[in-house]
């Protein structure tokens, strides 16, 4: 049978190699390259056991976290109608915009239909927020430890990136007074995630409102990713940032991936929070970055209405109850393993843990951690690497718990095995 690998067949010829483009150059995602890295066989006992995946944040590998039917259900009314086989507006489908809207509308941050801008999942509306906000050669702050793809799609574009600290003592609450010392008269935006991915904390008010503080003292709009958006666990609040400000402009991140458990459907989008009209020019560049795709999926956005609408309240307090369970297996578990330190996850889907290398006798850091254990216990989670935060790794905690004890189980072992 012929090879269908035509780069591997096709002689070279006077064409020579074609370049790729600077962007492409500058690409760089570090979750995927961690997880696309060849195994390199170490001197220990390889695992035969099967791999345990804590490493992505998809709710749905599993299939222990599934949607409500009626989320199903009303795609299926949207495919069904025939009315969204063709284009959409760039923008969005109207009743979609206007559902989100409704949904997301507050007395002291109000919303309407205009101010909504679909985006191809909440990674899309990141894109199209740091690209209508950053000019090459500007500069963004982003957190550490942070999401990466913040850094990747600033780092595709050329637009520097200063990473300001997150304090793991403060359950990961901004370092306000490194965050400020980052600025200069570059600097273009200030991006948050809260809740947290990779740290599952979650900003009290007073909190926002620090960080909204230094937005207004050095005039910086602020991108505030809210995917996690009231995916907080008991004795928890999750406050709306633009709820607390109306004099600083905001592009409020969100989508349907993570409380809706539908990361592949891909529909993501945009709040234009600008009570003070600073936005005029960045509300008509998010529309020209928009026909970039001729916007997502039209049969998932018409499906929104009804998925907002008849999706029942006890939906969201049981699928939060349901993670904090996840959540507490792992932080309970693992508190009893020597060598880790777990800080208390407050949301989200995520347990950012601290490693005491000092107490292993051969780990050189955390990637060196998360590669013998994946060798000697066949459990896959990233290292702190991939989050610009070293000595830490993160693991994910939608899988069954009887995954999670296992896991927490190898681990232990592990860490037994490898201390001093």
């Amino acid at each position: 049978m012929p090879s269908t690998d035509r780069a591997s067949t096709v002689p070279l010829s006077d064409w020579g190699t074609i370049s790729s483009s600077d962007v492409s150059r500058r690409t760089f995602n570090p979750i995927r390259d961690v997880l696309s890295r060849p195994v390199k066989p170490l001197s220990t006992p390889q695992s035969t056991r099967d791999l345990i995946s804590l490493s992505i944040g998809d709710p749905t590998v599993f299939g222990n976290f599934k949607t409500h039917p009626v989320v199903v259900e009303a795609v299926e009314e949207a495919v069904r109608s025939f009315s969204f086989n063709g284009y959409p507006p760039s923008v969005g489908v109207p009743q979609a915009r206007e559902a989100i809207a409704n949904k997301y509308t507050h007395p002291d941050a109000p919303l309407v239909a205009d101010d909504v801008v679909m985006a191809s999942g909440c990674s899309g509306a990141v894109e199209m927020a740091i690209s209508v906000l950053c000019n090459e050669g500007q500069n963004i702050l982003l957190p550490r430890p942070g999401f990466c793809l913040y850094n990747t799609v600033a780092g595709s574009r050329n637009i520097e990136t200063r990473l300001y600290n997150l304090l793991a003592e403060s359950n990961w609450e901004v370092d306000i007074e490194h965050m400020e010392s980052l600025i200069d008269s570059n600097t273009a935006a200030i991006l948050i995630n809260n809740p947290s991915n990779p740290c599952g904390s979650n900003f009290t008010k007073s909190h926002l409102r620090a960080i909204l503080s230094v937005c207004e003292k050095y005039k910086i709009p602020l991108i505030s990713d809210e995917i996690y958006a009231d995916m907080v666990f008991s004795g928890q609040v999750f406050t709306p940032t633009a709820t607390l400000t109306s004099t600083v402009p905001i592009l409020t991140l969100g989508g349907l991936a993570k409380q809706w458990l539908i990361p592949g459907w891909r529909i993501g989008w945009i709040l234009i929070h600008d009570r003070k009209n600073a936005f005029s020019q960045v509300r008509q560049g998010l529309f020209a970055l928009s026909t970039l795709i001729n916007g997502p999926c039209a049969p998932i956005q018409a499906a929104i209405p009804k998925i907002f609408n008849n999706v029942p309240s006890t939906y969201l307090p049981a699928l939060n109850k349901q993670l904090e369970a996840h959540a507490r297996v792992l932080e309970v578990e693992l508190g009893k393993v020597h060598g880790i330190h777990v800080i208390s996850p407050q949301g989200a889907m995520y347990v950012m843990v601290k490693l005491d290398l000092h107490a292993f006798a051969d780990i050189a850091d955390d990637a060196d951690f998360c590669r013998k254990l994946k060798w000697e216990e066949n459990v896959e989670i990233l290292p702190g690497e991939c989050f610009a935060y070293p000595g830490t790794v993160r693991l994910v905690i939608t899988p069954p718990k009887d995954k999670l004890y296992a896991a927490t189980e190898r681990i232990s072992a592990f860490c037994a095995r490898h201390h001093i």
